[in-house]
C-alpha cells in the first residue's frame, strides 16, 4: 500500500477516509504553466503551501511539477492533453506506459496522485467532433492501466469537461440535460464514473458568459446578489454559478445518477484584457465563491452538499493562446511572479490574505522604452510593435484595460518592454532598428504595470533562451535589411 502524502493512510480503512477528502468540499488551484518564464516548481509548490492549498490540478504530468509535489501533502489531479487520447486509446500498451511514468512512478516517490483527467473539454463544439470517439476509450484503457497497477481504488480516472456538454432548453436549472448531439456518450461516461466512483468534472466561466453576451447581468455573473434572478418553480438562484452546477445536477438525476460526485475543475475570474476584466470583479467573484463555498449552504437543489472546487489559477500565463480573447492571459489570483494581484481571504472574507512567492529572482532594474525623439509615422514603428506583440505579451493594451490610458508612445514602449524582459533583457532586443533605448526610471503609470522579468533558473530556461535571441539577432538583421 502506497503512503498517501504523508498523512500516514497505512491501513485499507484509513486510505478509504483519506480518499473521500477530495469529495467532500473545498477549495482547490489550477497551476498552468504556460510561461515564458515560469517560476521553479519548488517555488510554486511552496507558494501552494504558504497559502493554505491541499489541492491543485494540473494539465499535463511535467516531471518536474510533479517531483516538487513530493511529500507536499497536497492531493494533486493530474491532466492528460487532448494531442494524447489518440495513442491511449489505440492502446492498451500505450496507457500502461503512461501510467508507469506518470503515475505509480510519482506515487512510490511520495506524491498524492488522487485523479487523472483524461483530456480537457475535449467536447468543445469549437473542436468539430475531433476527440468524440477517442476521449472514452482513452478514459476505460487509462483506468485499466491503473488496474493493472494496483491503484485503482487509490486513483480515479475522469475527465475535464466545458459546462457546455449539458444545458437546459429552457434557462432553468431543473430542467437540464446532456447536449443532444452527446447524449448516448456522456450516459457513457457517467455510467463509468458511477462505477469507479469517480467525480464528474465540469468547467464553469461565468466571465464567459459575460463576455459573450454584453447584456447579460454582471451581477448575476458574481455572487452580490441580482437584480435579474431566474426563478425555477419555488427556486430563486441569485447567480450563475449555482444556476450552472445545479443544471448539471438536474442532468445527473434526470438520467439516474444522483450519486455522482459534482467537481468543479475551473472557475475564476480574469483581471485584464477585457472592460470587464478588472482586479475589482476578480476579487469580488473569487470572494463570493471562497466564501460560498466555505458556508456549506450548496446550492438550490444540493442544500447542505459540500462545494468542491478548484479556482482558475494559480498565476497568469503570457503564453497560453488568445483565440477566446485577450483576457485568456491573465486568469492568475497572482502575477507571473508570484505577487498577489488583489486582497483574497481563500479561508473566507475574515481569513488570512494571499501570501506572495518567497525568494523569486528577477532581471536587473532596467527598461526598454522608445526613445523621446522617434517619430511614430515612422513604418518601422508599426513593425516593431507588431514583431514585439507577435513574440510577447500586449494583451494589457487596449480598451479599459490595465495600460488602455496609455498614450501612443507609451504604447510602443509597453510593446518593446515587453519583448525585451521576454528576452532576458538581451541587448540585442532593445534596439529595434535604433528606435528604443534602455532606462533605469521605472516607465510604469497608473495601473500599467511594466514589468521586469524573472531571471532565469534553469538549464531549460538558459537552452530556451538561446533560440530566443537567436530570433531577436534575424529580427535585428531583417529591420536592417540584411535579407
Amino acid at each position: 500500500m502506497v503512503v498517501a502524502g504523508g498523512n500516514g493512510c497505512v491501513a485499507v480503512l484509513v486510505l478509504v477516509l483519506c480518499m473521500a477528502r477530495w469529495s467532500a468540499g473545498g477549495m482547490g488551484v489550477n497551476w498552468g504553466t504556460q510561461l515564458s518564464h515560469p517560476l521553479p516548481a519548488s517555488t510554486v509548490v511552496r507558494l501552494l503551501k504558504d497559502n493554505g492549498f491541499d489541492r491543485v490540478k494540473l494539465f499535463d504530468a511535467e516531471d518536474g511539477i510533479l517531483g516538487a509535489l513530493k511529500g507536499s501533502g497536497i492531493q494533486v489531479m493530474v491532466g492528460i492533453p487532448n494531442d494524447m487520447l489518440s495513442d491511449l486509446a489505440g492502446s492498451t500498451k500505450a496507457a500502461e506506459r503512461w501510467v508507469a511514468a506518470n503515475v505509480s512512478k510519482h506515487i512510490n516517490d511520495g506524491v498524492d496522485i488522487r485523479l487523472v483527467a483524461v483530456g480537457n473539454e475535449p467536447f468543445l463544439q469549437t473542436f468539430n467532433g475531433t476527440y468524440l470517439n477517442t476521449t472514452f476509450p482513452a478514459m476505460q484503457n487509462v483506468q485499466a492501466a491503473l488496474m493493472a497497477a494496483g491503484l485503482g481504488g487509490q486513483v480515479k480516472v475522469t475527465v475535464a469537461l466545458n459546462a457546455d456538454v449539458y444545458q437546459s432548453a429552457s434557462g432553468k436549472p431543473s430542467d437540464g440535460d446532456f447536449r443532444a448531439d452527446i447524449h448516448g456518450l456522456m450516459l457513457n461516461i457517467v455510467q463509468f464514473l458511477a462505477s469507479s466512483g469517480a467525480p464528474f468534472v465540469a468547467n464553469v466561466y461565468p466571465f464567459i458568459s459575460l463576455y459573450a453576451d454584453p447584456n447579460f447581468p454582471l451581477d448575476y455573473a458574481s455572487f452580490q446578489g441580482s437584480t435579474s434572478p431566474v426563478v425555477d418553480g419555488g427556486v430563486t438562484y441569485q447567480n450563475t454559478f449555482d444556476a450552472n452546477h445545479d443544471t448539471l445536477v438536474a442532468a445527473l438525476r434526470r438520467n439516474g445518477f444522483p450519486n455522482v460526485t459534482v467537481v468543479v475543475g475551473e472557475v475564476g475570474w480574469p483581471t485584464d484584457g477585457d472592460a470587464n476584466a478588472n482586479p475589482d470583479y476578480a476579487r469580488r467573484f473569487n470572494q463570493g465563491l471562497i466564501d460560498h463555498v466555505a458556508s456549506g449552504k450548496g446550492t438550490p437543489l444540493a442544500p447542505g452538499a459540500p462545494i468542491d472546487a478548484y479556482l482558475f489559477s494559480l498565476v497568469d500565463e503570457d503564453r497560453k493562446s488568445i483565440q477566446p480573447g485577450n483576457f485568456e492571459r491573465h486568469w492568475g489570483i497572482f502575477f507571473y511572479d508570484g505577487k498577489p494581484k488583489y486582497q483574497l481571504g481563500l479561508r473566507g472574507s475574515g481569513g488570512g490574505m494571499l501570501v506572495p512567492a518567497r525568494g523569486v529572482e528577477y532581471l536587473q532594474r532596467r527598461w526598454c522604452v522608445l526613445k523621446p525623439g522617434a517619430d511614430l509615422a515612422d513604418q518601422k514603428v508599426g513593425d516593431s510593435v507588431s514583431y514585439a506583440c507577435g513574440s510577447a505579451d500586449c494583451t494589457s493594451l487596449g480598451y479599459k484595460t490595465s495600460c488602455g490610458g496609455l498614450d501612443a508612445k507609451g504604447n510602443v514602449s509597453y510593446a518593446f518592454n515587453s519583448y525585451y524582459q521576454t528576452e532576458d533583457q538581451d541587448d540585442r532586443a532593445c534596439d529595434f532598428r535604433g528606435l528604443a533605448t534602455t532606462t533605469t526610471v521605472d516607465p510604469s503609470s497608473g495601473t500599467c504595470r511594466f514589468i521586469v522579468g524573472i531571471a532565469p533558473t534553469s538549464t531549460g530556461t538558459a537552452t530556451r533562451n538561446v533560440g530566443a535571441r537567436t530570433a531577436a539577432v534575424l529580427f535585428a538583421l531583417l529591420l536592417a535589411g540584411v535579407f
